[in-house]
């Protein structure tokens, strides 16, 4: 059976005003982390100017403390309840970020970005719990490509603004930024978003209750092919992630021009979120996330033959491989949200933990997937358009178990 929202009673804020909010909670992971991209040369000269490449630990140290805390959260939610959580852990990341703006090494600044991402894990997870507590199916995935719509823009406008700030204050700057964003997304929160679980709805920290609802969570059929499904996309994003740029500056020698493209490519991501948002309450979400896969799956196929058997068009490389990489985040955009909110449906009762797990569990496995895509680089596009095609064939596989009964 189909668990209900657990508050019938319509938020006190609007639905527009509730999307918002609920859009800058999650954006905080992307700020904290393009925003930073414009800062490595600045802290790389500051920290480590023998070995620059060391800045880059400024970023994973960040999706290190993530990691962690998206499994801790989870369970804090459904016992604490899911504001107070995401307040607590926004006030951790303001204290990691004051502690990061006035590092004084490297390690140091590593410890603090490590901080950050413990806080950042609790409005990233607290957030799909307090959503699911309002509402679950097609209703839930609308609202959740919404939110997705508004983060997928960040990363398009998150490296010009760390830009912006660092030319006005330097590489510091950047983490006052974060803070005053996270002041103002708490005190939001704080004011405006009723606390959505109740007392009696709140389940014990025990570690005997922990296990047993992360068992739920993976016995349960339609979560674990959603989380299967999920892992495919998130490995197809991140080996796209880490082989775009060399792509772009190797292959099309467009390295000068990468960052307008980059932007290009996440504002459509944007509205192949709008769009899902749209579809969604008309076709339901299996029938969307099924549509988009067998549409990437044949853009990915054709793209590895047209490379391999080198019969693309004069003039038709960039713009063809330009499309495809257009297809896989706009793949992200209008699956991800709806995996969840099939995902979670049936688990409503523990939406704390079960976002904790249908979140962290795909994140950790893609790494697996996307590792050796990166690997495999050849200077082309070939060895993603292969990997995509067999990953999403994997996932079209879990459609029979994640369709409606």
């Amino acid at each position: 059976m189909t668990d209900t929202p657990i508050l019938a009673a319509k938020p006190a804020l609007g639905r527009i005003e509730f999307i918002a909010l609920m859009a800058m909670l999650f954006s905080i992971i992307a700020l904290a982390i393009d925003a930073m991209l414009p800062a490595m040369p600045a802290i790389a000269a500051a920290f480590t100017p023998a070995d620059p490449d060391r800045a880059g630990l400024v970023i994973s140290s960040f999706v290190f403390g993530m990691g962690i805390g998206t499994f801790i959260v989870g369970p804090l939610a459904d016992r604490f309840g899911r504001k107070t959580t995401i307040l607590w852990g926004l006030a951790l990341f303001m204290a990691g970020g004051a502690l990061a703006a006035n590092a004084w090494s490297l390690e140091t600044l590593l410890a603090a970005r490590i901080i950050m991402g413990l806080g950042a894990a609790a409005p990233r997870v607290a957030s799909i719990a307090l959503i699911r507590d309002m509402f679950s199916g097609r209703q839930m995935a609308q609202i959740m490509s919404f939110v997705m719509m508004v983060f997928m823009i960040v990363p398009a406008a998150a490296p010009a603004m760390g830009a912006m700030v660092i030319a006005g204050y330097g590489w510091r700057g950047v983490f006052w930024t974060f803070l005053i964003f996270a002041l103002i997304a708490g005190t939001w929160l704080a004011i405006r978003q009723p606390e959505t679980l109740p007392v009696t709805a709140r389940r014990p920290l025990q570690w005997s209750t922990y296990l047993a609802g992360v068992r739920t969570v993976l016995t349960t059929r339609v979560a674990l092919a959603s989380i299967f499904a999920q892992t495919m996309v998130f490995g197809i994003l991140f080996g796209t992630l880490s082989t775009v740029q060399p792509l772009f500056e190797k292959t099309f020698d467009r390295a000068a021009t990468f960052p307008a493209w980059f932007a290009l490519i996440a504002l459509f991501s944007a509205g192949a979120s709008l769009t899902n948002a749209l579809l969604v309450r008309r076709l339901g979400m299996h029938r969307v996330v099924r549509m988009v896969f067998l549409v990437v799956l044949t853009i990915s196929a054709f793209v590895a033959i047209m490379t391999y058997a080198r019969l693309w068009p004069a003039g038709w490389y960039f713009p063809g491989t330009f499309l495809w990489i257009v297809a896989v985040f706009a793949m992200a955009g209008m699956t991800i949200g709806n995996l969840n909110a099939i995902a979670m449906e049936p688990l409503g009762h523990i939406a704390g933990l079960a976002a904790s797990v249908i979140l962290d569990v795909p994140t950790v496995a893609a790494t697996a997937i996307s590792a050796p895509l990166g690997l495999f680089f050849d200077g082309t596009p070939g060895p993603l358009a292969i990997g995509a095609t067999i990953c999403i064939a994997l996932a079209l596989c879990m459609m029979p178990v994640l369709r409606p009964r």
